[in-house]
C-alpha cells in the first residue's frame, strides 16, 4: 500500500489529460432506449479520459468543486458500466435534490464505458491495487479535496482500497455487496469451470444476481443480460472479471481483535439486499469494520442491485448517511404536501420510521454540523466526534 501510495502520488506531476468532451444525447442508443435504464440525459455531464500511473481512466463528472464540500465518486461493479450501474439511481428523483449539491464524479473500470476499445492481446490488466491507486488521479484532476465513495461489488472492493491506502482522500463510503474475501482454490477451480460451460453474460449474472432473481425477476435480468452482451466489450469484461476473481482478502480487521488491526477510518454504510447473492460477504465485511463509525443496511424485497429496484429506500438511507457526517440539515421531500413540504433535519440525525421498525441493535447517534449549502471543515469521524460529545456510537443494523 505504502509503495503503490508513493508510485501513484509520484506520477501526479507528470500526468497528461485529455480535452473534456460533453454527452451528447444520442449515444448509447441501446442505453437510451430501454425500459429499464432511464433515458435522460443530462447535458451537464461531461466526460474525460484521465492519464494515471496505470492507464486511462474513463470518468463522467457534472458540476464543480464548491468550499470544502466533497465530492461523490462512484464505481460499478463488474459486468456493468456507470450507467447500467448507477443510472436508475441517481436520476431518481429524490436523490437528485441531494446530489445537486455536490459534485458527482462516475468512474469506469478501464475499458469498460460503451464504445470502449478492446484492448490488445497481451495486455495486462490493472490489479485491484493498482485500480485503487488510479483514483489519486482523478481527484487531483478536478481538485477534490476528498470524496464520498459509493461502490458496488468489485467498484465497494475497489474503494475499500482505495480507503485503506490514502485514508486522507476519503470522506466515507458507501459500499454495496461488497465481499471483503479473495477466492479460494475450490473457487477459483469452479469459476474456471463456470467459464467452460456458460457465457460471460451468464457468469456475470449469477454475480449480480441471486438464484431466485434469475427465475423469478426474468424482465429485468434479461435487460441486463442484452446490455451486458452489447454495451460492455466483451474481451475487456473478461479482463476485468479475471483480476477480480484473483482478488486478495481486503486487509481489514475490527480494532482490538488483531495487534495492529487495520481498517477503515471513515464512516461506512454497507448496503445489501436481503435476497443477494453478496449477502454472506457483506455480514462479514461488518464484522471486520469499527462498530463506531459503521451501519449495516439489510434491504428487505431487494435482489442483486438494490440502487436498481429500491431507488428510493437507498436515497432516503444515503441522505441521513450525509447527515450524520454534517452535510445535510433540510432537504425537499417531494412525497410530502403534493412536492411542496421542507424535511428539517435537525442538529442530530434521526432514522426515519421506514429504517428503524426493525432495527436489530442500538442506532448510531450522528452529528450533524451545518447546512450543505454552507462551507464546513472536513467532517471527523463518528469515533472522533463522539469523544468530543462524550457519546458513545454503535453499529447501526437496519432493514427497510
Amino acid at each position: 500500500g505504502l509503495l503503490l501510495q508513493e508510485m501513484t502520488m509520484a506520477g501526479l506531476h507528470e500526468l497528461r489529460f485529455t480535452e473534456e468532451k460533453p454527452l451528447l444525447r444520442g449515444q448509447d442508443a441501446e442505453l437510451e432506449n430501454s425500459d429499464v435504464f432511464l433515458s435522460t440525459v443530462d447535458t451537464d455531464w461531461k466526460e474525460h479520459d484521465i492519464e494515471t500511473p496505470y492507464g486511462l481512466l474513463h470518468v463522467v463528472i457534472r458540476g464543480s468543486p464548491k468550499g470544502n464540500r466533497p465530492a461523490i465518486l462512484t464505481y460499478h461493479d463488474v459486468g456493468l458500466n456507470h450507467k447500467l450501474c448507477f443510472n436508475t439511481f441517481f436520476n431518481y428523483e429524490d436523490m437528485q435534490e441531494i446530489t445537486k449539491h455536490f459534485v458527482v464524479c462516475h468512474v469506469d473500470a478501464p475499458g469498460q464505458q460503451a464504445g470502449a476499445s478492446q484492448f490488445p492481446q497481451g495486455y495486462q490488466y490493472p490489479s485491484m491495487d493498482q485500480l485503487a491507486a488510479m483514483l489519486p488521479s482523478v481527484v487531483q484532476h478536478f481538485g477534490f479535496k476528498y470524496v464520498i465513495g459509493i461502490g458496488v461489488g468489485a467498484g465497494a472492493y475497489v474503494l475499500a482500497k482505495f480507503a485503506l491506502i490514502f485514508p486522507d482522500l476519503v470522506e466515507g463510503l458507501v459500499l454495496m455487496n461488497i465481499d471483503p474475501n479473495g477466492k479460494g482454490w475450490i473457487d477459483w477451480a469452479a469459476a474456471k469451470l463456470s467459464g467452460l460451460t456458460s457465457t460471460l453474460p451468464d457468469i456475470v449474472l449469477s454475480h449480480l444476481f441471486s438464484q431466485e432473481e434469475l427465475m423469478n425477476n426474468t424482465e429485468l435480468v434479461q435487460s441486463y443480460r442484452q446490455q451486458i452482451g452489447s454495451v460492455v466489450n466483451q474481451f475487456n469484461l473478461q479482463l476485468f472479471l479475471n483480476m477480480y476473481n484473483g482478488r486478495r482478502d481486503l486487509d481489514i480487521n475490527r480494532p482490538g481483535t488483531v495487534p495492529n488491526a487495520k481498517t477503515l477510518r471513515c464512516p461506512v454504510m454497507l448496503v445489501v439486499g436481503d435476497n443477494a447473492p453478496a449477502e454472506e460477504g457483506v455480514v462479514e465485511c461488518n464484522s471486520k469494520l469499527d462498530p463506531t463509525n459503521t451501519t449495516f443496511l439489510k434491504m428487505a424485497d431487494s435482489g442483486g442491485l438494490p440502487q436498481v429496484t429500491q431507488p428510493g429506500k437507498l436515497t432516503e438511507a444515503f441522505k441521513y448517511f450525509l447527515q450524520g457526517m454534517g452535510y445535510i440539515t433540510h432537504l425537499k421531500d417531494r412525497r410530502l404536501s403534493g412536492g411542496t413540504a421542507w424535511l428539517s433535519l435537525c442538529a442530530r440525525a434521526v432514522p426515519s420510521a421506514s429504517m428503524t421498525r426493525l432495527a436489530h441493535s442500538r442506532t448510531a447517534s450522528l452529528t450533524s454540523a451545518s447546512s450543505v449549502d454552507g462551507t464546513r471543515p472536513r467532517a471527523c469521524t463518528h469515533s472522533e466526534s463522539s469523544e468530543a460529545m462524550g457519546q458513545i456510537n454503535h453499529t447501526m443494523e437496519v432493514s427497510c
